[in-house]
């Protein structure tokens, strides 16, 4: 056996596994590199995506699996469109979510809450089908809205990682536990910079 082996099957034998490791450490450098606009956070996303659907399926966490899915798919569409930029082609801008959009994004929010719960709680084994769904609803118009450079994603994944911390302690997850803790903390980090971003942007536009 060699020493990965014997190391995986140490994690197997205590709660975890060496996908949620993988997952963990391609998370935390993930949100770590997005909070400083890093457009190389977006392959490392892809990476995560792959690592925990396979830890989500195992779990029976449904909603979040296929979350990692669209967050796959995102995680593209995300490195496409920050390394494309803003409307000259230069780097991307930090911008603010506007009233009218917040409307739009918490309706469809709402409204694939309800279709996923529908979808999740008639799978057999599923776990918190309600719960579950709410979050992952939530942290696809998070993830959007990072695709975007929306400031306010932030104040999205503050909530949903502080529920999702318990809801991985409820699944024994512990490793994830602790990673959503990271996250919560990097997302608090994240709201402060980008913010600070986009005042900076503001005060360069104004005249001299």
């Amino acid at each position: 056996m060699t020493s990965l082996s014997a190391f995986c099957h140490w994690l197997d034998a205590h709660g975890s596994s060496c996908m949620e490791v993988a997952g963990f450490l391609t998370g935390v450098v993930n949100v770590w590199l997005v909070t400083r606009q890093n457009i190389w956070s977006w392959p490392i996303g892809v990476a995560n995506a792959l690592f925990y659907t396979v830890v989500f399926a195992r779990t029976g966490l449904y909603s979040d699996t296929g979350l990692q899915v669209v967050y796959f798919v995102l995680s593209l569409y995300g490195w496409w469109h920050w390394w494309r930029g803003g409307p000259t082609a230069d780097t991307l801008p930090v911008t603010r979510t506007s009233r009218a959009l917040a409307f739009r994004l918490s309706l469809i929010g709402v409204i694939t809450w309800l279709l996923l719960w529908t979808i999740t709680a008639r799978i057999p084994g599923a776990a918190l089908p309600h719960i579950d769904s709410a979050l992952v609803a939530a942290s696809l118009i998070a993830q959007w809205m990072m695709t975007r450079k929306l400031a306010e994603n932030w104040l999205v994944w503050i909530v949903v990682d502080i529920i999702y911390v318990g809801v991985f302690i409820n699944r024994q997850l512990p490793l994830t536990a602790v990673l959503y803790a990271v996250f919560f903390a990097l997302a608090v980090s994240g709201h402060m910079q980008w913010r600070a971003s986009w005042r900076n942007a503001q005060a360069d536009e104004q005249p001299a």
